[in-house]
C-alpha cells in the first residue's frame, strides 16, 4: 500500500457530475472551458491538486464542490453560516456530489481570499459556544493559516484548501505539507487548489491541470509551477535579462 489511499471507493467524495440544464444559457461557466467540458469527474486519491492559470477555473470548482457538500462559500467548517459578500457560481446547483460510503466527521473549506472574514466569525462563534477562541487576528496572517491547519485537520476528514500557500513561507508549506500527507493517512480527504511546487510535490497525489481547455491529469514535473521555478532557479540571469531588456 502507498502513502495515499488509491481506493476510489473509499473516498468521501468520489467524483462530481454536473447538470447543464440546471444552469443560465448566459452564465459565465460556459466561458471556462475546463468548467464547460465536465458532464462527470472521477477522483481517484486522498489528496487531489487542482492547478492551472489565473482563471482557468481551479477555485471556482472547489469552490462548487464545498458549498454542494454545505460548506459556507466564505470558509470555515460546516457550522460557519455568515455571508460578506455572495459571490458565488450557480455551479453549486447543478452539481452532484458523487460520495463514497462513509461521510466525513469534520471538515474544513480554507480559502485564501476571505480567511479575514472566516478569522472574525471565529471569534463571534467562539464566544457564542463559550469556548476559548483561537484569536487569529492576533497573529501573523501566516501563523493564522497554518494554526487552522493544526487545530482543524483530523482524521476522518473532508478539507478544501484554496492557494493555502499565498500568506506561508518556503519554511511554513513544508510544515503544511506534513499536516496535510499526516492527516491524508488517516482517512482524511483534500481537494487543494495550488500554485506551490512545494505543496504540489506531495508523492503520489493526483494533479488535475485546468489547462488547454480541458482538466487532465498531470505529472508535478509537467505542471508550470514546477517548470518555471526549475528556470528560474537554474537560468535567473538569462531570464531577468529577456525580461528587462525585451
Amino acid at each position: 500500500m502507498g502513502l495515499l489511499n488509491d481506493n476510489n471507493t473509499e473516498l468521501f467524495i468520489k467524483g462530481i457530475s454536473i447538470d447543464w440544464n440546471k444552469i443560465n444559457e448566459d452564465s459565465y461557466l460556459y466561458n471556462i472551458p475546463s468548467i464547460s467540458g465536465i458532464n462527470e469527474l472521477k477522483f481517484n486519491k486522498s489528496i487531489t491538486f487542482f492547478v492551472g492559470e489565473n482563471g482557468s477555473g481551479k477555485s471556482t470548482l472547489l469552490e462548487a464542490i464545498a458549498v454542494s457538500h454545505g460548506f459556507n462559500p466564505e470558509g470555515g467548517t460546516k457550522n460557519y453560516n455568515f455571508s460578506t459578500y455572495d459571490s458565488h457560481s450557480e455551479l453549486c446547483d447543478a452539481m452532484r456530489l458523487i460520495r463514497g460510503y462513509s461521510k466525513p466527521e469534520w471538515g474544513y473549506f480554507l480559502r485564501a481570499e476571505s480567511f479575514y472574514n472566516v478569522a472574525s466569525a471565529e471569534e463571534i462563534y467562539s464566544k457564542e459556544g463559550n469556548v476559548i477562541p483561537e484569536y487569529y487576528h492576533h497573529k501573523s496572517h501566516g501563523e493564522s493559516f497554518l494554526a487552522i491547519a493544526q487545530s482543524n485537520f483530523k482524521g476522518n476528514g473532508l478539507y478544501l484548501l484554496d492557494e493555502p500557500e499565498a500568506a506561508l513561507s518556503p519554511q511554513r508549506q513544508l510544515s503544511l505539507l506534513f499536516e496535510i500527507v499526516e492527516c491524508a493517512k488517516n482517512n482524511s480527504q483534500f481537494f487543494i487548489v495550488t500554485h506551490s511546487p512545494i505543496l504540489l510535490g506531495i508523492p503520489e497525489a493526483e494533479i488535475l491541470s485546468f489547462d488547454d481547455g480541458e482538466i487532465h491529469t498531470c505529472e508535478y514535473e509537467d505542471t508550470d509551477s514546477y517548470k518555471i521555478t526549475e528556470m528560474f532557479i537554474n537560468s535567473k540571469e538569462q531570464i531577468l535579462h529577456s525580461l528587462f531588456n525585451s
